[in-house]
């Protein structure tokens, strides 16, 4: 239906107003026509083939056993290549600040493809970490009843599936699409782990609703927090114009055997001592103790 007469000129005016590229600066991604853009819906895709190849027989196909298990493995990493040198490509274009450069040349496809072929590689020692994380969220969890609970239920272990590929993409430098990874983690748990955080063995998130870790955290082995924890920063330096500096480490350390209970916020770099405990509802801004219980 179009609108009255009487509002014609008001939406026009707003149309115009809202079209001035040149009031949108940091406001606008302008695509070139023929580059790939990131997709969501893709990178779902990717994060579900990963856990299928990661937990075969808990996400994916339901019926493997020890004949088929390498047939189907091989026909989800062949998808996978794909989609992850569609989506790696993507985050190369959108990381391109150079407007002359185009993104679909061979040199950004030969990138993509090298980046999605390391990462594949990578997957055994995901594999091998998430165990650990599994082996952490069942012995710290007395309701737990086996292994395959805690894959299949747990949020943390879907959470960490995400980081630690997300983690991996970050360390090979690709832009836009680790975020995207770590965000539909966000959405799907309400566990926010950045992926340049830098996290050990033996890691779980007890329940894991509302539990924030910040982009340079460091956290140790055999580390447990519970739900509601913020491992945040204290402050933004600014640079001489007043803005943030970006990229300095401003989360805390956690070391190893750590444990961080429900709602404490530990803010600042600031270092949580060796097996020290943090209490539920605590504000933390400062250095505790190896041992030391707050």
């Amino acid at each position: 239906m179009n609108p009255p007469e009487s509002y014609t000129n008001l939406l026009r005016q707003t149309v115009e107003e809202l079209s001035d590229t040149s009031k949108m600066q940091g406001l606008f991604h302008q695509h070139r026509h023929g580059d790939p853009l990131p997709s969501s819906a893709a990178l779902e895709e990717i994060i579900g083939l990963c856990r299928a190849v990661l937990f075969p027989g808990y996400y994916g196909k339901s019926t493997l056993n020890a004949v088929t298990v390498r047939y189907h493995i091989g026909m989800e990493i062949e998808r996978l290549f794909a989609l992850l040198t569609a989506q790696v490509q993507a985050g190369l274009c959108f990381g391109q600040q150079d407007d002359d450069c185009r993104c679909t040349g061979v040199d950004f496809h030969t990138k993509a493809e090298a980046i999605a072929a390391t990462l594949i590689s990578m997957l055994p020692q995901v594999r091998r970490t998430l165990a650990t994380d599994v082996e952490a969220a069942y012995l710290g969890d007395p309701a737990a009843q086996n292994n395959g609970e805690v894959i299949s239920c747990y949020p943390a272990i879907r959470a960490l599936t995400c980081y630690r590929i997300a983690h991996e993409l970050y360390r090979l430098d690709v832009p836009l699409i680790p975020r995207i990874i770590s965000e539909l983690a966000h959405s799907e748990t309400g566990i926010d782990i950045h992926p340049g955080a830098q996290i050990g063995e033996y890691f779980t998130i007890d329940h894991g609703t509302g539990v924030v870790i910040g982009a340079t955290c460091i956290i140790g082995n055999h580390v447990k927090l519970y739900q509601g924890v913020t491992l945040g920063a204290k402050s933004f330096p600014l640079d001489v114009n007043g803005n943030p500096i970006k990229n300095n480490p401003r989360h805390p350390i956690l070391e190893d055997g750590v444990i961080v209970y429900s709602n404490a916020t530990i803010l600042g770099r600031i270092t949580i001592g060796r097996d020290a405990v943090i209490g539920a509802n605590k504000w933390v801004t400062h250095d505790v103790p190896a041992g030391q219980k707050v």
